[in-house]
């Protein structure tokens, strides 16, 4: 049986908390170890989110299926009907207030104001089609791994899907709604400004219903179910992850 609702949700607090501390604080790291390299801050800003969200996901996927993430939220909701719309709002008020605390605990770390409105203007409409492309390929990886009985591979998976599209988008992939909220609070090397934030926000949206899309495309109708059995097989997968 799945944990109760509230350590669910302590998961998806505790866990995008983390990660975005993990994406804030390396690029702050990255910009006082390299000031003058705009590559090797995304390469150390990049190579530290890979690592954090693999463990993240390793440790915190058994208890709340290790979203931490909107979009992937209502895809599960939408592909697995497993989770309430009840459930799917307090996995998104817990995502989202963990990525503030994140944001301003990263800040509070290097001695910076907790919050600090980031000035980083990011509308352009090339990163918008970036944020749903890196938003319509992390809903493929996951639910791709999850019809293929592959779930147990999602922390290196999914990581290293993260780690490639940080070079690959032209938006150096957010691909997380809730994520996007938190680098809000941060006037440093991964922020995003505030104004910004509806746009890539409604894009990701647009590209996590694009990787439903393609999972329906590649497997069928009804791409998150899961066959019959592997459920209780897999407590891994009966606990909704990913």
């Amino acid at each position: 049986m799945s944990p109760a609702l509230p350590r669910r949700a302590l998961a998806e607090y505790v866990g995008t908390l983390l990660l975005v501390t993990v994406v804030v604080g390396s690029g702050i790291m990255a910009q006082e170890l390299s000031p003058d390299d705009v590559g090797l801050q995304l390469l150390e800003n990049s190579t530290a989110t890979v690592f954090g969200l693999g463990v993240l996901i390793l440790v915190l996927g058994p208890i709340s299926g290790a979203h931490f993430n909107p979009v992937v939220t209502l895809a599960d909701w939408w592909a697995h009907r497993e989770l309430s719309l009840s459930d799917v709002g307090v996995y998104v008020a817990a995502q989202i207030a963990g990525a503030v605390s994140g944001a301003v605990l990263a800040n509070a770390m290097f001695g910076r104001a907790a919050v600090s409105w980031s000035t980083h203007n990011r509308s352009a409409g090339h990163l918008l089609i970036g944020e749903a492309v890196a938003t319509a390929g992390l809903v493929l990886v996951i639910f791709l791994l999850v019809r293929a009985e592959n779930a147990r591979l999602a922390p290196v998976a999914v990581a290293s899907y993260i780690g490639a599209a940080y070079w690959f988008t032209s938006s150096t992939s957010f691909a997380n709604p809730a994520v996007t909220v938190g680098r809000a609070f941060s006037d440093t090397f991964a922020g995003i400004a505030p104004s910004s934030v509806p746009g890539f926000v409604v894009a990701q949206v647009v590209g996590g219903v694009i990787g439903l899309a393609l999972v329906a495309g590649l497997y069928g109708r009804n791409p998150g179910a899961l066959p019959a059995g592997q459920a209780d097989a897999d407590p891994l997968l009966a606990d909704r992850t990913l």
